[in-house]
């Protein structure tokens, strides 16, 4: 057995060795012989001061386990180092695993393109970052030998593995040559002294440097060698896409090219007709191309302002992507446990593992229990992943046991990975670019693919194009008709009928611009963009941009309890031990107080509490929030709170180390219970346990108490505990039971482990249990819980609860959180084994799920799916991974959870919160509200604008539109950019809670967008084609004036009908909240000011003249008509308007449905015409597509499409 001493370290700080039984007596004589181990890090910059360098015993620092203070987790096995011999670790390896010397040397040359990463100037450290990669490119055994191991990894990279890097380490002196690093691993120990002695000088100098004589170095000095040589854990940033490649984009648009084009003709023939052509001295000179001219200034500024949005989007999503990435890990540094950063750790940094931990650098495994890792995301290996200590695997390897167990020997530890079961450190190698997990994200960096909104708006964007486009064509041929006719006997010059003809092309392609909108996904990205950012400051982290855009059509919520529906502030204010029991909680007089308690305990009753609770845990002693505390599990900091104030415990790092632990038992979900095995002076082991307190008193025969001392646990006793269990979990109590078995030997005889003989099967040692006793933790509720919870049912939200708790303790939080009504409470045992059918029909009345199992979570959510319910869900713990993957929406507890329930998770609720899940909620209906609002507009002025321009123009003896080119041009870039970043920008309001979530498959617009979309559009035809055929008659204004007014009316209909769109449903008010969104505020000034300089000095650029006080008055007046007009339109009876859209609509649909099946035939005859042409297959896969976009989202084939 491994030897066990008493003694403190060099530093005062007491010893921890843990009981690693071994498989024959060879191995004790081994352990036993070998505690002195090789020498302490003499290589320069150490991770501890000189003096304490010096003071350390021969053997000491190796084999010394963590103290106390640096542990994050119970201590772990501490292997002994390998045996030496009269052999070397080289060449014993290379006799039992590599054929020769030169094997291990090649296993560290450089593979091809990777030779840069093996030369550094002035490297301070033994190794390369080339080097330390080959350790993992695929695990190489070979490599780790050539490394010198654990040992020479260690001296190598100028750290300890115990103590950590030190706090105070700058700018390294001196180095450590490789030869010098991997002889501490290989030499024997007869030549230890000499390469102690080799490198005590470089020590001295490297120490020196570290820090100052003032205290711990500058920050911005930290690790400067360390970094250099090995780089920080982030990786580089992706470059921005520069602005002037973002207007390329922008640009690169076939519509757009060809508008170009045709301005730039039809500025060539301006120029001509202006200044290579003779004028009459008395005539003007002509300035027709001042028009192409405005259309080339106009597409200019079209493409300016698109790339300006997709320049801010990107920035937000880089912001959004680098808090998404940030994390904290324990670290040990300076003989201390931090919670630091994971961008902040670094090459030779010892890193604490537990469960659920997602790992954030390449490493190799220290020493530890049981520690299994998956490894799917990094290598595809599916299997668990035990790891075996690095000083293990160099020991097997000496002794020539390894050949026939290499595919147990895996120190590696691999970036990327998560941690399943166990406990443990390790020494990192390679970090950031260099790491295994970070080239695999390097290369597979990509764009983020497009939300299901982005998608089914694409769709509708194609479908809305095409039918512009062909309008558009539509329009084009009919003017060219014209246009032909007129020819014979016109008297116009070649280059005035080719400018005739280049007008009537500008206006057509004009109007497929106008047609195509451009604009839908924009407002997407932007609504996304913003309400991301917005919720980050929210407390609300989202990782899957879908996510935010899913929730606000979610249904149902289910929710863990602790921390989510609580505070997660625990303390121990009640307990049950033995006869005796103690009450903090309620403040009667019959009731003893806990210190009244203790004082009459038995000192060895008082011994076996603290030691059932400091070492049956994983949380350790440090600071968080800069008080001085436990950190860890909220449970275990409240049983150490009330072991340290109650039963008198010293410090928990002395406590753990006066202790031998032979194997711990990390939490387990399913068994609602931890464990560990404690060595007792006497050679016996205790099995200490806690957990569920209904589960382990099943699991108890006995019961300790002070007078009789162990006595059996009856009916009467059992029924005693039951009540008191019950009685508790009604005050709304999280119950914790404390139990107990000694036994002569461990593991005991046929309980060994499958996996590992050396440890036992819990399943076959967790029966006839002693029970110390039960304590009640108080876990209040997080303040603003209930209103949150009342808040969601009136929007139409189921909330569940989904607790681990006992049914009681369950049933009472949900009643005081408003979550339990009169519905159905169940346990997950009884849940998980109903029929299809009856959970079915129970699903829709249940509320509390108690004792439940992730996995009942995950049943729960897939059943709930399937049901139609869009489901989002809390977890935090590792195996809540399927149930938050199975979700439509997971949240993941951002201060509780693991990094494997964060990665699983779709939002992190960075405060734990259940009040943030509504935050989430309200925003993510503002974000579908968003594009609703824009699509509403957008189609308004689409449909207003393509018609506006076609009746005029055919209607005109000179085939002009009302609306000149650039003058779409400036009402495209007001419907498209302009009013995406206005409407995408408006934050939640409560009234946005009013109303139930839409069904899983509900159409983009409804019945209400499409009577808005419908009547405005007839409002804004009727004012602009009234004033255009009848301001002759009725104002008597020359046709330039009144062509100005027109356009001056349509853009101020545009603005006064972006107030209308702020709205969705019926209600009136459309200026509600209009003052909280300040980005729509000063984009309505910025499209007023910009069409009153338009109306002032536009002039020629845009065909207009200077209007009056009266033609500003009728342009502002009747397009503020539309205000009042939306009223009486939302009035009009949603289901009145459904009726007259179909009987409107079925004439519409009859010509509708051949013109498109024909439009798409010439189509697709074009394209293979020319040779563009996609495959028969393709081509009905387009239109399957299109046909299914449309089905979700507002089909013109459907009308109002609703029901």
């Amino acid at each position: 057995m491994a030897h066990h001493s008493d003694q403190a370290d060099a530093r005062g700080l007491p010893q921890i060795t843990i009981e690693i039984p071994d498989g024959d007596e060879n191995n004790d004589n081994n352990n036993n012989n070998n505690n002195a181990t090789p020498p302490p890090m003499d290589s320069p910059e150490t991770a501890i001061s000189p003096s304490n360098l010096s003071a350390t015993p021969a053997g000491g620092q190796r084999d010394r386990a963590m103290s106390g203070s640096t542990l994050g987790a119970p201590p772990s096995p501490h292997l002994a180092p390998p045996k030496s011999g009269g052999a070397s670790i080289t060449s014993s390896c290379g006799n039992s695993l590599f054929s020769s010397y030169e094997e291990q040397q090649d296993a560290l040359k450089p593979d091809p393109g990777a030779e840069d990463d093996f030369h550094v100037d002035d490297n301070a450290f033994a190794f390369s970052p080339g080097q330390l990669n080959k350790l993992l490119n695929p695990k190489s055994i070979p490599a780790y030998v050539a490394l010198g191991g654990l040992a020479g990894i260690e001296r190598g990279l100028r750290t300890d593995r115990a103590a950590g890097l030190s706090v105070d380490e700058t700018t390294l002196a001196g180095s450590v040559s490789f030869e010098l690093a991997t002889k501490a691993a290989s030499s024997p120990l007869a030549d230890k002294d000499a390469v102690d002695a080799s490198t005590e000088s470089a020590t001295a100098t490297a120490t020196a440097t570290a820090g100052t004589a003032h205290g711990p170095a500058a920050e911005s000095d930290a690790f400067h060698d360390r970094v250099r040589v090995f780089k920080r854990n982030v990786l580089p940033a992706k470059k921005p896409t520069p602005l002037w490649k973002l207007m390329w984009l922008a640009y690169n648009d076939k519509v757009l090219i060809l508008l170009t084009a045709a301005a730039a003709i039809s500025l060539a023939l301006g120029l001509y007709e202006t200044f290579g052509v003779e004028h009459p001295p008395d005539a003007p000179m002509p300035v027709d191309w001042i028009e192409g001219c405005a259309i080339c200034i106009a597409i200019v500024i079209v493409v300016l302002v698109g790339a300006l949005n997709d320049y801010q989007k990107e920035r937000a999503f880089v912001r959004l992507n680098t808090k998404k990435e940030d994390r904290e890990v324990k670290v040990i540094r300076s003989a201390k446990s931090f919670q630091m950063s994971v961008h902040d750790v670094l090459v030779g940094d010892v890193v604490h593992l537990e469960p659920g931990d997602l790992i954030p650098a390449d490493g190799i495994f220290i020493a530890g229990h049981n520690l299994k890792c998956d490894e799917s995301s990094a290598t595809g290996e599916s299997d668990q992943m035990k790891k075996t200590g690095g000083d293990q695997v160099m020991r097997l390897l000496e002794q020539g046991r390894g050949q026939a167990k290499h595919q147990d020997l895996d120190p590696f530890i691999i970036s990327g990975s998560k941690v399943l079961e166990g406990v443990g450190t390790y020494l990192v190698t390679s970090v950031g670019v260099n790491s295994s997990y970070g080239k695999i994200l390097m290369a597979m960096r990509q764009d983020p693919e497009p939300t299901p909104l982005q998608v089914k708006l694409d769709g509708l964007a194609g479908a809305i194009a095409k039918l512009g486009s062909s309008a558009a064509a539509f329009l084009f041929f009919v003017l060219l008709f014209r246009f032909l006719g007129t020819l014979p006997g016109s008297e116009l010059t070649a280059n005035e009928k080719a400018s005739k003809f280049m007008d009537i092309l500008i206006v057509a392609i004009t109007v497929i611009v106008v047609a195509v909108p451009e604009g839908l996904p924009l407002a997407v990205t932007l609504a996304l963009a913003f309400a991301t950012t917005r919720l980050v400051k929210l407390n609300n982290l989202v990782r899957i941009l879908k996510s935010c855009e899913t929730m606000g059509n979610a249904t149902t919520v289910c929710s863990d309890k602790t921390g989510t529906l609580t505070q997660n502030k625990m303390t121990v204010v009640t307990g049950t031990f033995g006869d005796d029991s103690f009450d903090d909680k309620n403040q009667r007089g019959d009731e003893r107080r806990s210190t009244a308690f203790a004082r009459d305990l038995l000192p060895e009753h008082r011994r076996m509490l603290v030691e059932s609770i400091a070492i049956n845990s994983t949380a350790f002693e440090g600071e968080e929030g800069g008080v001085e505390g436990f950190v860890g599990s909220k449970t275990e900091t409240a049983l150490l709170g009330f072991a340290k104030k109650v039963l008198a415990m010293g410090s928990l790092s002395e406590e753990r180390a006066n202790a031998q632990v032979a194997q711990l038992m990390p939490f387990d979900s399913g068994r609602k219970c931890m464990g560990a095995v404690q060595k007792l002076p006497n050679g016996h082991f205790r099995f200490l346990v806690k957990g569920a307190s209904e589960i382990l008193l099943g699991y108890s025969s006995s019961l300790l108490t002070a007078a009789a001392g162990q006595v059996p646990l009856d009916q009467d006793r059992r029924s005693r505990f039951e009540a008191v269990i019950n009685s508790y979990a009604e005050q709304s109590l999280r119950t914790i039971a404390l139990v107990t078995k000694d036994f002569p030997q461990w593991p005991p005889a046929g309980a060994a482990s499958d996996d590992d003989p050396t440890t036992a099967n819990v399943d076959l040692v967790l029966k006839d249990m002693t029970l110390l006793g039960v304590v009640g933790i108080q876990d209040p509720i997080r303040p603003g819980v209930p209103e949150a919870v009342a808040r969601c049912q009136h929007a139409g939200v189921c909330v569940r609860m989904v607790t681990g708790d006992n049914v009681v303790t369950a049933k009472a939080i949900a009643t005081d959180c408003g979550i339990y009504t009169d519905g159905l409470v169940m346990e997950g045992p009884e849940f998980r084994t109903l029929s299809d059918e009856r959970m079915t029909e129970m699903l829709p009345r249940l509320q509390v799920l108690a004792r439940s199992s992730p996995e009942d979570k995950r049943i729960l959510v897939t059943k709930l799916r399937s049901m139609g319910d869009i489901v989002a869900v809390t977890g935090d713990g590792t195996n809540d991974g399927p149930a938050l993957k199975a979700a439509d929406i997971g949240f993941s507890m951002g201060i509780a959870g693991t990094e494997v329930a964060k990665e699983a998770s779709a939002i992190i609720l960075m405060d734990d919160n259940f009040a943030s899940i509504l935050t989430a909620l309200m925003w993510g209906r503002a974000v579908n509200d968003a594009v609703r609002k824009f699509l509403q507009f957008q189609l308004t002025v689409n449909i207003t604008a393509v018609i506006l321009t076609f009746v005029s123009s055919v209607s005109d003896s000179e085939m002009r539109s009302v609306l000149t080119a650039v003058q779409l041009l400036w009402i495209n870039l007001i419907m498209d950019s302009l009013a995406a970043l206005a409407l995408a920008t408006d934050p939640p309001t409560e009234d946005i809670l009013n109303r139930k979530p839409p069904p899983r498959h509900a159409p983009l617009i409804s019945p209400t967008m499409w009577k808005m979309i419908i009547g405005q559009a007839l409002f804004q035809l009727a004012v602009t084609l009234i004033l255009h055929f009848g301001g002759p008659r009725f104002l008597s204004y020359p046709d330039a004036q009144l062509r100005s007014v027109v356009f001056n009316a349509f853009v101020w209909m545009q603005i006064f009908n972006m107030l209308n769109n702020r709205r969705l449903d019926n209600g009136a008010n459309v200026l509600a909240g209009a003052h909280r969104n300040v980005f729509f505020l000063a984009i309505v000034l910025l499209m007023v000011g910009c069409q009153v300089a338009i109306a002032f000095v536009g002039g020629k650029a845009f065909s207009i003249v200077r209007l009056n006080g009266a033609q500003w008055a009728i342009s502002i007046v009747v397009a503020a008509l539309c205000l009042p007009w939306a009223v009486v339109v939302r009035a009009f009876p949603d289901a009145w308007f459904e009726v007259v859209a179909r009987w409107v609509g079925a004439p519409v649909l009859a010509v509708y449905r051949p013109l498109r099946s024909a439009m798409g035939r010439v189509g697709r005859a074009v394209k293979r015409l020319f040779g563009c042409g996609k495959k028969d297959g393709e081509e009905e896969e387009e239109d399957g597509g299109e046909s299914g976009v449309q089905g979700g989202g507002g089909d013109p084939e459907k009308g109002v499409g609703a029901k």
